[in-house]
């Protein structure tokens, strides 16, 4: 068992949720007994997402050990509910960086670097390194993009050698493909599925299992066609139809029949599966009638992956309450525009309470100050995220303590009172890629506040990923006119969680507790939040 390896693959068109996939395989894995493991391997040349743009790749998510990784990692945690670290995603453009740093060291003695073998060589590093230091019974990696990419090549190749090396029974390949529904002739297509398997194969890989999405129920003789024409055994031909939550896809993996492929395919005598918990979050999912509005106000509303570990972290802790989420997104941008502010306030006076997410830059910056603003004077709830909680500090400051230019260092280089700095050893000059506050740090909770009634503990660990921190200067002033610092640093020096006294609910924290919320154990102080709400819509 110490050598068991899943991969990933994706075909047809990309999007189709192969994290998922591999997230919902080693939810099954877990749940049967085995320690699982999830590794992303992307293609994109970038060293890491952490300067990509929300609209480009969705949310950076951050592990404990305060990797900027890719956001199937934060489907990977949610479902097998295990910490990732560092070495459960590795992209082209790091791998690249390492080689070639080594040949500027002349560790290959001199010799023509090339993509086979020394890139393979150092993708399959990768892999041995994240099972290794995760010490889990099953590795499974997912592989970014769609075969019949020119720079997932290497990759394909990469797992392609690691199964000759290690044997079938020891490495398996999962494709996950797309049955196209033709409304015109009312019929699911396998042709595109079918073409993706040859592609495969001409990288000299065999999948042992194909999963096929469809937005429709897929018929049993499309599974035995599929079975048929990509040359896959029919049990191991998996449907994956449209569902309305993704916490229900497990299950049906495993009604389907995976577990029994997956133990036979890694010559594991038994998998028995235990799914009774989880059942019961799913059905409570599906019990959750009654509906709260949440207004989501940022500036990356036009893509729900910009913002997936809130949006989920408000899902769970809502629907552990009995409600399900009617999430409202408000574009801040909208608020500073005279033309459209009336129907944007519209919205948000409809919602039980407003999040304002992280994010960098001063775009829409002028509308999260003004939802601070109304929720501070009109007592509705208000939870501010990473830059939310430095504009919760900046509205304050201007409108009950009179600093009148408050500002951030971020937004305004020369302003003269700022309340929003730079962090110790952050500059304007300094490199932008992985140079941030990251991973997870200690922080002290001053007790009667609203964060030690949410956690109930004196001291937490939250991951952090923000270059700017609240200015200590300002401290006293704030602190008079009932801003409450109820989180810092073990030392103190830090600012971590800020408050306003008297106010039923209004929460910033400097990191972002979304990244450690999961389906079935909702983040205190999501839930903490969403309680205030629902007391919100029943005054």
């Amino acid at each position: 068992m110490d050598k068991k390896f899943i991969f990933v693959t994706g075909g047809v068109c990309s999007s189709l949720g192969k994290g998922i996939v591999a997230a919902s395989v080693g939810m099954l894995l877990k749940s049967a007994g085995k320690k699982v493991s999830i590794q992303k391997l992307d293609p994109y040349l970038n060293v890491d997402p952490g300067t990509m743009s929300p609209f480009q790749h969705g949310e950076v998510f951050v592990t404990h050990d305060g990797a900027e990784t890719d956001l199937d990692l934060g489907h990977y945690e949610r479902f097998i509910d295990e910490n990732l670290n560092r070495y459960s995603n590795a992209t082209t453009g790091r791998i690249y960086t390492e080689v070639l740093q080594k040949e500027r060291q002349g560790d290959f003695l001199g010799g023509t670097i090339q993509v086979v073998p020394h890139i393979t060589d150092a993708i399959k590093q990768k892999i041995m390194n994240a099972k290794k230091e995760s010490g889990a019974d099953i590795l499974i990696g997912e592989i970014g993009g769609t075969v019949g990419d020119i720079e997932g090549e290497p990759f394909l190749e990469a797992i392609r050698q690691l199964r000759m090396e290690m044997g079938k029974e020891n490495v398996i390949f999962i494709h996950l493909t797309l049955l196209p529904y033709l409304k015109a002739s009312k019929e699911l297509k396998t042709k595109p599925t079918q073409l993706s398997a040859r592609e495969l194969r001409r990288a000299g890989i065999d999948p042992d299992l194909i999963v096929c999405r469809a937005d429709i129920d897929i018929p049993e003789d499309i599974l035995c066609k599929v079975s048929r024409f990509c040359g896959v055994d029919r049990e191991a031909v998996i449907p994956a139809p449209t569902v309305s939550s993704i916490f229900e896809i497990p299950s049906r993996f495993h009604k389907s029949g995976i577990t029994e492929v997956l133990a036979k395919k890694l010559n594991i005598k038994t998998l028995q599966v235990d799914l009774e918990d989880w059942q019961k979050m799913v059905d409570q999912i599906h019990n959750s009638k009654k509906e709260i509005r949440i207004a989501l106000a940022g500036k990356y509303t036009e893509l729900d992956d910009a913002y997936i570990s809130v949006i989920e972290a408000i899902k769970s802790a809502c629907f552990n309450r009995g409600y399900k989420a009617n999430i409202e997104w408000i574009d801040t941008e909208a608020l500073e525009d005279e033309t459209k502010s009336e129907e944007v306030w519209e919205s948000i006076k409809r919602c039980a309470g407003i999040i304002v997410p992280g994010g960098f830059g001063k775009r829409g910056v002028g509308g999260k100050i003004m939802c601070a603003k109304y929720c501070r004077e009109n007592n509705v709830p208000f939870f501010g995220l990473c830059l939310g909680s430095q504009v919760m500090a900046i509205e304050f400051a201007r409108n009950v303590c009179g600093i009148k230019n408050a500002d951030s260092e971020e937004f305004n280089k020369d302003a003269k009172s700022k309340i929003v700095h730079f962090l110790p050893n952050q500059s304007e000059e300094k490199a932008k890629g992985g140079t941030l506050r990251l991973g997870a740090y200690p922080c002290k909770l001053k007790k009667d506040t609203l964060a030690y009634n949410s956690y109930q503990k004196d001291e937490i660990y939250e991951r952090h990923r923000h270059r700017y921190e609240f200015n200590n200067d300002f401290r006293g002033a704030l602190e008079d006119c009932g801003f409450v610092f109820s989180g810092t640093s073990p030392d103190g020096s830090l600012v971590e969680i800020v408050e306003v006294k008297d106010h039923p609910w209004m929460l910033g924290s400097q990191f972002h507790p979304e990244f450690l919320s999961r389906p079935n154990r909702p983040h205190p102080l999501f839930a903490s939040f969403i309680d205030s709400c629902i007391s919100y819509i029943e005054k």
